[in-house]
């Protein structure tokens, strides 16, 4: 036994044993599909880094594969150009912008999706590949589509999907459209994060269809979502339990913004703690209250930034023992997030599974509890 298959059958044996997988056809697939095909050179951060620098780790080198095999997510490429191969010195800063998702997460995801054999699915955010290659090796490759941005992340996958033997439909554009050709699929997988639900998807996917997506906005909190379709551009669902996260699309990510510069405003009491912010449902939640607003911060400090409207706020403990915020601009964002978050923790500050979507031509709205309770627009 090679070291790579040793190395594939431990990760598939904790996978199994924690609960991850639970069908045979995904933990065959798990068990084939070569993930250092796909991740032939990776980044990994620098500890203790500010900002946070990353090194590259190439084939061959001490504790490649074992990283390889390590459920880990392992990160590709920085800032939309850089990849691991690029680096010719040390470790190197960037922003990650493609990776290779950790595989219980991506394994999870196709339990979730509840895709089966006769299955068309559609996969947004083609990536390394190695998702791919896991739907392709259970669905076959007729039945699967996967659309990259990114010509460059989409050759490479391209070059490794054929290399272990896959040969899906493969489209280099912009995945938020959909099929370029149209088409009618019975699944749809996201493997980025968007801030709403694209309606190209909603008339993709059949009535009856599943789409499962992560739904993130500027503040990058984020919550994965399966909705069905219940007619041509229109879906309900849940959001689902657990913590996923991925990097949002390109095309829905934040614009360029110049240096933050705070500026005064108006100062009051803060009726809630800032530091609820930094809680994964409470983050999200401020982002469904501000969805174009820039967290930063942490604790009693927190910065929101709305780049489009020029609106800030910004929060700071009292000698009281309570908290202050100078808000300005026209978005009063802390009059939004204290709503939102005090509407939350009435409910028990719930996980965000208690909460639901529902999506229309006209309008997205993620609600708490029921579909008629309380609830926040996206911003399609």
């Amino acid at each position: 036994m090679s070291t790579a298959t040793r190395l594939r059958s431990a990760l598939v044996h904790r996978l199994t044993e924690d609960g991850t997988l639970t069908a045979p056809e995904w933990s065959s697939a798990a068990r084939e599909v070569p993930r250092e095909l796909f991740t032939g050179s990776y980044f990994l951060p620098v500890a203790g880094s500010v900002p946070t620098r990353y090194r590259p780790v190439r084939e061959g080198e001490p504790g490649w594969l074992e990283g390889v095999y390590s459920d880990e997510t392992l990160i590709t490429q920085l800032d939309g150009r850089t990849r691991p191969d690029d680096v010719t010195g040390g470790p190197v800063p960037g922003s990650p912008s493609s990776s290779s998702t950790l595989p219980s997460l991506v394994l999870r995801m196709w339990h979730q999706l509840g895709a089966e054999a006769g299955h068309r699915v559609l996969e947004i955010g083609t990536g390394t590949g190695y998702s791919t290659a896991l739907g392709a090796h259970r669905l076959g490759d007729a039945c699967l589509t996967s659309i990259e941005y990114d010509p460059t992340v989409g050759g490479a996958a391209a070059a490794a999907l054929r290399t272990a033997g896959f040969a899906p439909r493969l489209i280099i554009g912009d995945g938020l459209r959909g099929d370029p050709d149209g088409g009618r699929y019975d699944r749809l997988i996201a493997t980025c994060s968007v801030r709403y639900v694209p309606l190209p998807w909603l008339h993709q996917v059949k009535p009856g269809g599943r789409i499962l997506v992560t739904l993130s906005g500027w503040s990058y909190a984020n919550a994965l979502a399966l909705l069905d379709v219940t007619g041509p551009g229109e879906a309900t669902g849940r959001f689902l339990p657990g913590y996923t996260s991925f990097m949002i699309a390109r095309p829905h990510d934040r614009p360029p913004r110049p240096t933050l510069a705070l500026l005064p405003g108006e100062e009051r009491p803060s009726r809630i703690d800032p530091a609820k912010l930094d809680d994964w449902t409470g983050g999200w939640v401020a982002q469904l209250a501000a969805p174009s607003a820039e967290r930063m911060g942490a604790g009693a400090a927190q910065i929101l930034w709305d780049v489009s409207t020029g609106s800030q706020a910004r929060t700071a403990p009292d000698p009281d023992g309570g908290w202050t915020v100078v808000q300005r601009g026209p978005a009063r964002l802390w009059d939004r997030v204290e709503q939102a978050v005090r509407c939350w923790q009435a409910a028990g500050e719930p996980h965000q599974e208690e909460f639901g979507i529902t999506v229309s031509t006209a309008r997205q709205r993620v609600w708490l509890g029921a579909e008629d309770g309380p609830g926040w627009d996206l911003p399609i």
